[in-house]
């Protein structure tokens, strides 16, 4: 508690400047703008993201609240930011992953990280996710989208800004629902465990077979103020709540996921010629995730619920200098998580929670960061280098266990060789790591149990690239290879996380052709490939969720003037690679083809019609890794959750 405390000091004291965002090398770095507008089917970040980056695949949760995979590496081995600030789900079955607790249409942009490249954040190990949402304008401004869709599906959002050259302010609303999607065998989440022949106790009642999939509703507001010339206050808060929301494939529904994102920002801007600015935030988050037994049949008399909690609050100093003709940039990082959850039981005829069945799930534990990073960039002639490095020290303690602590530094090299003006090759060479979470060393879910020994995770990786950008076309290739030390994996053997040395390798392609003035056409593809130690038992080397070679081709035909007519093929092979000792089932290959309509009524108005999965096929694109705690069958395969079958939807958007 000392080092968080002093280090909290240093960067208050330090606190005299607005942020500089430096370039990133082409190596480092993929980014999406107007996420907004392009995000048209749900306001679901992680089916955007899949939709958008051939390296990111999409864990199937639920209709909403679906988790991210980033080149084989889920969970705390990916960062998620969101405008500077960290959140945390707080269910250890990934029910309300971190990329759950911020929704589209409050989105402007986001970076993402591939590989251990990011030096700001704590804990990006394999890659990092950076979220912007909509600043604020002084020009009055607003926005109104309605979307509906197939399965009863309903969103609104709204958005207006103004103010003045003083104070600028903002706020955003959404609210989303939809009932059970079917898949391409027009099967409903309930009858998907019917046709899993799932056991009875574990299947929906009667009463609820047909209950809506969810209901979400999101609020952000934000506040600039200008307090003297180049000094700026920036407020923010951002509240979700979303209810009752079903999965199918695991043992509980979440009553509710609560989230609150507070942030208080302050910059400076040109302090002198060398010290362009100085930025200090300070952002608190909360979740409340309560997951219960309600809808099932082993809950008709007396349910059981899992009440978890997690907090997080954390500041960070970054200061931002240009000497010369380089660009520095200097930062403390500081931490603190907690995360707790307890197990009651309810009797459904009184609603009284019998008081002796209270047990803990996950033992209160807090984990405490402190780290100083530095970044530094610069050009000689055709090459442009960026050298990183970040010290953290972590403290975790825990209820009745015995306090662990970790140290680590991380590094990384990037750099650009331009070619000529239109083409580069890009180099990056990094090390970074994380510490083991909570869930991992002490959770007691089911047969599932932490591991108090286990160390952190360190990943030594080189990327390589050539882009090309001009008139005609845009192509990026780009090759990784990992080498992770100490990975933390879970033993479905003895139920518990070992730590064993793997390697993870592959390559991304993106790329569009510019064909007329009207008709282009885009294209990308992903493929990676893991092995690991043999674990404990076991004989099998293969990684989980290493999805097999995925592909995507679009032609894009811009009839009129910012109206688009888009057909899209989406592919994947068969998953042959696979962890079966831990879960891990062979799914079969897929094709799907997505159309959408895009039309500009006027400057004002445009409205969207699109058909995904035309053909309403039956496919799965997520795997059944043990780590999730998912449900059997009859014949006692682990109960995969298809994808949506044939999905129209419209989308209406008012400018105002």
């Amino acid at each position: 508690m000392k080092k968080l405390t002093t280090l909290s000091i240093i960067a208050a004291c330090a606190l005299s400047a607005a942020e500089i965002q430096l370039a990133p090398i082409g190596v480092e770095a993929t980014a999406i703008s107007d996420v907004a507008h392009k995000a048209q089917t749900s306001a679901d970040v992680a089916q955007a993201l899949s939709d958008s980056i051939p390296s990111i695949d999409m864990s199937r949760r639920s209709g909403i609240a679906n988790d991210i995979i980033l080149r084989g590496q889920k969970r705390d081995n990916i960062s998620i930011d969101i405008d500077g600030t960290k959140v945390f789900g707080a269910c250890p079955n990934r029910m309300d992953p971190p990329i759950s607790h911020i929704v589209t249409n409050q989105i402007e942009s986001i970076e993402v990280i591939e590989g251990p490249y990011d030096v700001e954040n704590f804990g990006t190990l394999s890659g990092g996710v950076k979220i912007k949402t909509k600043k604020p304008s002084a020009q009055e401004q607003g926005e109104i989208n309605v979307g509906f869709g197939s399965f009863g599906y309903k969103k609104f959002g709204a958005s207006a800004s103004g103010g003045t050259d003083r104070v600028r302010v903002s706020a955003a609303v959404s609210t989303e629902s939809s009932d059970q999607y079917k898949d391409g065998d027009g099967n409903t989440l309930a009858e998907q465990q019917d046709k899993n022949n799932l056991q009875n106790p574990r299947r929906y009642q009667t009463q609820y077979r047909d209950n809506q999939a969810y209901s979400k509703q999101s609020a952000m507001a934000k506040a600039f103020v200008k307090t003297f010339e180049n000094q700026e206050l920036r407020l923010s808060v951002t509240a979700n709540r979303s209810s009752n929301i079903l999965y199918a494939n695991v043992p509980m529904d979440a009553r509710h996921d609560n989230s609150n994102i507070y942030s208080v920002e302050y910059n400076i801007d040109d302090i002198s010629d060398s010290y362009k600015n100085i930025n200090l935030q300070y952002y608190h988050s909360d979740v409340d995730h309560p997951m219960d037994t309600r809808f099932r049949n082993n809950g008709a008399e007396n349910y059981r619920t899992n009440h978890l909690q997690t907090t997080m609050d954390g500041l960070k100093l970054k200061n931002n200098f240009e000497l010369g003709d380089y660009k520095l940039l200097v930062g403390l990082d500081t931490s603190k998580r907690m995360w707790q959850g307890e197990f009651y039981t309810t009797n459904v005829a009184s609603g009284i929670v019998n008081p002796n069945s209270f047990s803990t799930s996950q033992p209160r534990t807090e984990t405490k960061n402190q780290a100083a990073f530095t970044k530094l960039e610069n050009s000689f002639g055709d090459f442009d280098v960026a050298f990183g490095a970040r010290y953290d020290y972590t403290d975790i303690d825990a209820q009745l266990q015995e306090s662990k602590n970790y140290a680590a530094l991380s590094a990384n090299l990037l750099t650009n060789y331009n070619l000529n003006k239109e083409s580069k090759i890009f180099l990056g060479i990094g090390q970074a790591s994380r510490v083991p979470d909570a869930r991992e060393l002490y959770v007691n879910v089911g047969s599932i149990k932490g591991n108090e020994n286990l160390k952190q995770v360190r990943n030594q990786e080189i990327d390589l690239g050539y882009q090309i950008h001009n008139s005609l076309f845009k192509f990026k290739a780009k090759a990784f290879y990992s080498m992770l030390k100490d990975f933390i994996y879970l033993n479905r053997d003895i139920n518990t996380f070992e730590n064993v040395d793997a390697t993870v390798y592959g390559g991304e392609l993106s790329g569009s052709l510019y064909a007329t003035d009207a008709l282009s056409f885009d294209m990308g593809a992903s493929y990676k490939r893991g092995t690991r130690d043999t674990l404990a038992g076991q004989s099998g080397t293969n990684m989980a969720d290493m999805a097999p070679l995925r592909a995507n081709v679009s032609a894009n035909y811009e009839y009129m003037n910012n109206s688009i007519a888009s057909l899209e093929l989406r592919s994947s092979q068969r998953w042959n690679d696979i962890d079966s000792e831990n879960g891990e089932q062979e799914i079969g290959a897929w094709n799907i083809i997505n159309a959408k309509i895009k039309h500009a009524v006027n400057k004002k108005f445009d409205f969207t019609f699109g058909v995904n999965n035309i053909a309403n096929e039956t496919y799965a694109q997520s795997n059944t890794y043990a780590d999730l705690i998912l449900l059997a069958g009859g014949a006692g395969d682990i109960m995969l959750l298809n994808e949506p079958g044939r999905y129209v939807y419209t989308n209406l958007d008012f400018k105002f």
